[in-house]
């Protein structure tokens, strides 16, 4: 039986990961599975060696300040992937994870192949990786047409599969009754995936909706939590004086939750193209502490967070970054944008020519899985 071990270094990559494998389960059910994952990987029956919270670090300051901890964590996962001897290590974002095992279970086992997906942002920072990247991956998947010429330039194969994202899907609708007291004006929430993000962001988010219900109480705020958050983020809630707040954390509850919505305000990341994906207006916040702040702003060659604004070097979704991530300025974003349909009507128009561009002829599903297949032949 042909095996694959499944690596992952965040909730976000968990997700991904799951699309991929979910549809790769359809095309060959004979395949043995483990991971380093989460709920979703979980949700498909695939053993997980340990919590992705252990090795969930947000930034460059967390990562020195568990530098054993990781080092541990890596050796233990290239133990377990050697004990395994998967056909396919595949890998999944968190490079600064992911890669490093990949690099060491390629040394101690050169016959298992190394897949990893979603390529690093080297046209963003750390161009050079893609050299030491050619050593020991065999192939990398991408989710943009324009990272393709940097692989090229160092002959590593690559396929251009689209953000599995973007795939549309067939998923039957559930009915919203009694999940929240009134669903009418739900403006959705994505304070982060990780606990210190959700630190960071969720007092200012508080902040902004007591500005918004002074301002107008005709509005009904959800928060989108992972299963793991959603104690800590109903703690914090607990100690506001805030009743139009709701916290949802079922995936396809949270879906149908965002559909409805008539706007989002977003944690810089991946959720951000689900949000433009299903037409929904919105802003990206984003605030980190400030040796963090000051390092990415050394390293990093792009003016924008958001892919979109990247895509089209331009601020076509508001972003809101540290010190402009504030209770005021994203009340003033969010209620002057309430206000003026036409800007969210262009906003929304040229979000969707720039979502067409990225997705795939099929599905981007579809397409790994055709990679990861052609391995296993």
């Amino acid at each position: 039986m042909k095996k694959i071990f499944i690596l992952t270094g965040e909730p976000s990559g968990d997700k991904l990961a799951a699309k991929v494998i979910s549809r790769l389960k359809q095309d060959k059910p004979d395949i043995e599975y483990m991971c380093v994952g989460g709920s979703n990987l979980g949700s498909l029956g695939i053993k997980s060696i340990f919590d992705l919270k252990e090795i969930t670090y947000i930034a460059f300051t967390d990562v020195l300040i568990n530098i054993f901890k990781i080092k541990k964590k890596i050796q233990k996962t290239v133990d377990e992937i050697i004990k395994f001897n998967p056909d396919i290590l595949f890998s999944v974002d968190s490079p600064d994870f992911s890669l490093r095992v990949s690099k060491l279970v390629k040394i101690k086992n050169p016959k298992i192949k190394t897949i990893h997906f979603i390529a690093p942002k080297v046209w963003a920072w750390r161009e050079g990786r893609v050299k030491k990247m050619k050593k020991f991956i065999d192939h990398i998947l991408l989710l943009f047409k324009f990272e393709k010429k940097y692989f090229d330039e160092e002959d590593i194969l690559n396929t251009f599969v689209g953000h599995p994202l973007l795939d549309n899907e067939n998923e039957s609708s559930i009915k919203l009754e009694n999940l929240i007291n009134n669903k009418k004006n739900i403006i959705s929430i994505f304070a982060g995936s990780r606990e210190k993000e959700i630190a960071n962001h969720a007092p200012i988010l508080f902040k902004f909706i007591k500005k918004m219900n002074e301002k107008e109480k005709i509005y009904n705020f959800v928060f989108h939590s992972t299963e793991t958050n959603k104690n800590y983020l109903l703690y914090l809630l607990k100690r506001e004086n805030i009743s139009n707040v709701e916290i949802i954390f079922d995936e396809k509850i949270k879906k149908e939750i965002l559909k409805k919505s008539i706007f989002a305000v977003v944690k810089s990341g991946t959720v951000s193209l689900e949000v433009c994906k299903l037409n929904i207006p919105s802003i990206i916040i984003y605030k980190m502490n400030l040796i963090n702040y000051f390092l990415a702003k050394s390293f990093l060659k792009i003016k924008y967070a958001n892919m979109i604004n990247i895509i089209n070097n331009k601020e076509i979704i508001p972003e809101l970054l540290q010190n402009e991530c504030n209770d005021e300025e994203i009340f003033k974003a969010v209620y002057y944008l309430l206000k003026k349909p036409e800007l969210i009507e262009k906003q929304l128009s040229e979000i969707k020519s720039t979502i067409n561009e990225l997705k795939s002829s099929t599905s981007s599903s579809e397409e790994a899985s055709k990679v990861l297949l052609s391995y296993l032949s």
